[in-house]
């Protein structure tokens, strides 16, 4: 029997958004191997830590929005088991192309994955739910899927962030959707916002249902150690946790590690501990 667990309402969808189905096509990011490694080198190091483990040898992962596969790619030379699942078709064509015979790339929604109840020990959503047409439903497929011990690795784009990071331009994410599609045009960004972001409190609505575990500032605060040159300004490697505190509203980007079940974070003690923010 399925243990789906009921999603808070979504936010009323864009009219006419349709799922993006060949997005490695329309942002060049996707094809940049060094920058998706580096994503994904972060990834590795903050499950190792939550975990307490030197790799990730033996656990089943879903990688959701996989698309090109270069994290996937990653994850599996930690010792992760990987599926990437995906609908953007040519992404998937180049992953397949590129590490077909170590790992499995399926054409699949993130709300609808062909696996079996609690059968996924690492599920990764890293920067999709902005995507997908209900984030609410990728999360309740997420919940399903997770093994009692599972844990889910979530980086979630901040509606607040100052500079939307799809298209570079400073408070689009803030705007009404009708103003945003105005902005882009006059900016000749394209036809119109495509992405939904969500602030802070609707994430952790977003992400009831489990046990979650806020990285965000001990990643910030220990960036190196978490290989997190992406998000942290070389110059900005050692700011105390007061620095990043100043900055809180405004973040572009929140580290979460979710689990239905009780494990804590088991890695060593770190500058500033991860916080429990949701208690399922």
């Amino acid at each position: 029997m399925s243990d789906r667990v009921p999603a808070p309402a979504p936010p009323p969808a864009s009219p006419g958004r349709e799922p993006q189905l060949a997005y490695s096509d329309l942002q060049p990011e996707m094809l940049d191997e060094g920058g998706r490694r580096q994503k994904a080198a972060k990834i590795v190091a903050v499950l190792k830590h939550f975990l307490g483990r030197v790799d990730l040898s033996g656990l089943v992962t879903a990688d959701i929005g996989c698309s090109t596969g270069f994290i996937a790619d990653t994850l599996c030379q930690a010792g992760a088991a990987v599926t990437g699942y995906d609908i953007d078709e040519p992404g998937l064509g180049r992953a397949r192309a590129r590490f077909g015979q170590s790992l499995k790339f399926v054409n699949a929604p993130g709300d609808a994955l062909p696996v079996p109840d609690a059968s996924i020990d690492l599920v990764v959503f890293n920067h999709i739910y902005e995507h997908v047409i209900d984030a609410d439903a990728v999360m309740t497929e997420i919940r399903r899927v997770l093994s009692p011990d599972g844990v889910v690795y979530l980086g979630l784009g901040n509606k607040h962030g100052v500079v939307e990071p799809h298209y570079k331009l400073p408070f689009l994410s803030w705007l009404p959707k009708s103003a945003a599609d105005r902005y882009v045009r006059a900016a000749k960004r394209g036809d119109r916002y495509y992405e939904t972001f969500r602030t802070r409190s609707d994430l952790l609505k977003m992400c009831a249902g489990l046990n979650v575990w806020d990285y965000t500032y001990t990643v910030l605060t220990q960036s190196r150690d978490f290989q997190a040159d992406d998000m942290v300004p070389a110059k900005l490697a050692n700011a105390p946790l007061g620095v990043w505190k100043t900055f809180a509203p405004i973040l572009p980007t929140f580290i979460w590690v979710g689990t239905p079940g009780q494990q804590r974070p088991a890695g060593p003690p770190a500058r500033v501990n991860p916080e429990r923010i949701i208690q399922a």
